[in-house]
């Protein structure tokens, strides 16, 4: 497939800016793959559509606020400071993206909060956008946390386009993140409150959880036409032996398995036996599905209307078919769905 066939035309009005008034009120268009059916419901109407026994697996990552905006030395320069991941927690390494990146070199130190609470000097080049900071901080390992999470901003992605309110704190993480170590909430999880977990789990259903720490390789745009050739960045997963027993199981008894979200799908096909079973694992995944791709562990699956052109509708293709994803996409544009993080979501049955 060529990355040309991802293109559609989105209305700049259908992203949403914000996120519907209750977590599982907002809109959900439901896909049926063999019959092409597709049905319009609202998100906590799901419920309907799972048994007993069906497993439904979360990732439990946990956005950080990992937006910084400081100051250079000297000039006073404004800078914007993304933080990426955590290099070394005793010497206090990160690594970024500085905007604009052509101001920031080797040895600068960049200042942030009011009284200039926070200092960085910057130690190495990474890529053209990337650097490596060390923070210089007298004090405990949990004090500089505690400094760093004060001064820094919920991460909304760019598209979303407005300043971040007190309420994004909330609302861009999912009411079941546990684990630290996301620059990006998953964002099919959002819609999940926390009376809709409850009825699932008096239908029957279960529960697995895993971890992938989204990136911001989740955003990054696909820039060849053959897909084949685009990389994406790495990121860390980790899936627990519970989790393995409760998907496998569910497997075994020919019971649903639903991905919430495509963090979930690729971690899934992350760690797959050669019999279609899932494998404990923990480490790294730079997975890239898109179609064709035989999907092995999940059958049903979850998900946000995504942008054009982006690695995450590649994926949602792979796992319900190009054309009856792409015309469902068509239905939800001209039905005036909400698109992107705080967007409407889909059910691909």
């Amino acid at each position: 497939m060529k990355l040309s066939q991802f293109k559609f035309n989105l209305p700049k009005e259908l992203i949403a800016k914000y996120p519907s008034e209750n977590r599982d009120e907002s809109r959900l268009l439901v896909v049926h793959k063999s019959t092409g059916e597709i049905e319009h419901k609202i998100f906590k109407d799901i419920a309907d559509y799972f048994n007993d026994q069906d497993v439904m697996v979360f990732n439990n990552t946990k956005v950080f606020p990992a937006r910084l905006y400081g100051n250079k030395e000297k000039t006073g320069a404004k800078i914007e400071v993304f933080l990426l991941r955590e290099l070394n927690r005793d010497q206090r390494l990160w690594d970024v993206l500085v905007d604009p990146a052509r101001k920031i070199r080797i040895g600068n130190k960049l200042y942030f909060g009011e009284d200039d609470s926070l200092v960085a000097e910057v130690i190495d080049n990474t890529t053209s956008r990337g650097r490596t900071l060390r923070f210089l901080f007298d004090g405990t390992y949990e004090e500089f946390k505690k400094t760093l999470y004060d001064l820094g901003e919920t991460p909304l992605p760019r598209f979303i386009n407005r300043d971040v309110t007190p309420e994004d704190k909330d609302r861009y993480q999912t009411i079941y993140a546990k684990h630290e170590g996301a620059v990006a909430a998953p964002t099919a999880g959002l819609h999940f409150s926390r009376e809709l977990l409850k009825r699932l789990e008096i239908k029957g259903l279960s529960f697995a959880e895993i971890t992938l720490h989204v990136g911001l390789g989740n955003f990054r745009t696909v820039d060849v036409e053959d897909l084949t050739k685009h990389k994406m960045d790495s990121e860390k997963i980790y899936i627990s032996e519970e989790a393995v027993k409760k998907v496998n199981d569910a497997k075994d008894k020919k019971k649903n398995v639903i991905a919430v979200g495509t963090t979930v799908l690729r971690t899934l096909e992350s760690s797959v036996s050669t019999t279609g079973l899932l494998k404990p694992y923990d480490g790294w995944t730079n997975k890239f599905i898109f179609p064709p791709y035989e999907v092995q562990v999940p059958n049903m699956m979850i998900s946000n209307f995504h942008l054009p052109l982006s690695t995450l509708l590649m994926m949602v293709c792979a796992f319900g078919g190009f054309d009856p994803i792409m015309n469902a996409y068509k239905i939800a544009i001209k039905e005036k769905y909400n698109f992107g993080t705080y967007g409407d979501a889909m059910l691909i049955l």
